[in-house]
């Protein structure tokens, strides 16, 4: 990047400039290509939604009508901005203002290749590198402790439907490796259990069949038959395995609530850097999979990862508790 100074007729975003409909209609067309011929996910396509109505406003105040008159210079101010902040807009984090980037980047690819501009000028422009950020990974024992402590029993021994279910749902998440939309969005049909595999449907439209483990299988099974029915009962008929109280489809937001409680009851952070989410589960079935010698590939392939590159930050995990393991073991790691 040059580094070059936001304009003065740029800086808060251009209050009362709209962006020209050549700019409108290549927005559109950017989205509609992203959603038919990628299939990216909504919550996607949203970011890169307001990202670039924000790129399209910081355009309309520079006086910019079409993608065509786009200089590198302009985007680069542009992204200036975003690490900037302005009256209306915090300064975005690293990681933000890349999503940010690439969405712009995306954008210029696109009217490139639909004769919509003769040049990119988004090509030579370098987004913020966001920090490389391990995953947080649980060890085996509190992964198991925060599952025990899932689905209390009452005094005379039994559980109750609820607690079948968040107990089913944790093990599962930690059994499956999948995403927490993924979980909550699987229907009773997509889960055998004579087979003991489950088909989640993921990013973009992927699919992909995984086995549940012996203790998610057997959570699964109680909850299926003791306690859905009755929750099933309340409702109107939803296909989603996992319901809330009243029959109806669990939301994301409930799962987060289910798995802080149970969090809580085990003696886990969840509040701060080191808070456990229902990502966490994810990503310590990656790596107690990578720990106990699953090949990279494979467990690409279990995660639903476009690339393997995505996974193998996960070697990196392993990797650092080999070095402790060496560090505390080895009579001659230390000089």
């Amino acid at each position: 990047m040059t580094g070059a100074a936001p304009t003065a007729a740029a800086d808060g975003a251009g209050a009362g400039q709209q962006p020209a409909p050549a700019l409108h209609r290549a927005l559109r067309g950017y989205l509609d290509h992203l959603t038919v011929e990628r299939g990216l996910a909504t919550n996607t396509l949203a970011s890169y939604r307001r990202d670039l109505d924000r790129y399209l406003t910081s355009l309309a105040a520079a006086g910019v009508t079409d993608l065509a008159a786009v200089s590198a210079g302009e985007i680069e101010r542009h992204l200036a901005r975003l690490r900037a902040g302005d009256d209306g807009h915090p300064p975005l984090a690293v990681s933000s203002a890349a999503r940010a980037a690439s969405a712009v980047r995306g954008l210029h690819r696109f009217a490139l290749r639909e004769g919509l501009a003769a040049a990119d000028p988004s090509r030579d422009v370098r987004p913020p590198t966001p920090p490389r950020q391990l995953p947080r990974a649980l060890p085996v024992d509190d992964v198991v402790r925060l599952l025990e402590t899932a689905g209390p029993v009452d005094a005379a021994g039994a559980a109750a439907p609820l607690a079948l279910r968040d107990r089913a749902l944790l093990e599962f998440l930690y059994g499956t490796g999948a995403r927490i939309s993924e979980a909550v969005g699987i229907a009773v049909d997509d889960v055998d259990l004579t087979d003991g595999v489950a088909l989640l449907r993921g990013k973009g439209g992927r699919s992909r069949l995984v086995p549940i483990g012996g203790y998610a299988l057997r959570a699964l099974a109680a909850y299926l038959v003791r306690a859905r029915p009755g929750l099933a009962a309340a409702g109107r008929g939803t296909p989603t395995v996992f319901l809330n109280s009243r029959g109806g489809p669990l939301t994301r937001q409930g799962a987060w609530t289910i798995l802080r409680r149970a969090a809580q009851r085990a003696g886990l952070p969840v509040d701060g850097p080191q808070a456990v989410s229902p990502h966490t589960l994810r990503h310590s079935y990656a790596t107690h999979l990578l720990d106990g010698g699953a090949d990279v590939r494979v467990v690409q392939e279990l995660l639903g990862h476009a690339s393997v590159t995505t996974t193998q930050v996960y070697t990196l995990v392993t990797v650092d508790r080999l070095r402790e393991v060496y560090a505390t073991a080895h009579p001659r790691a230390r000089g």
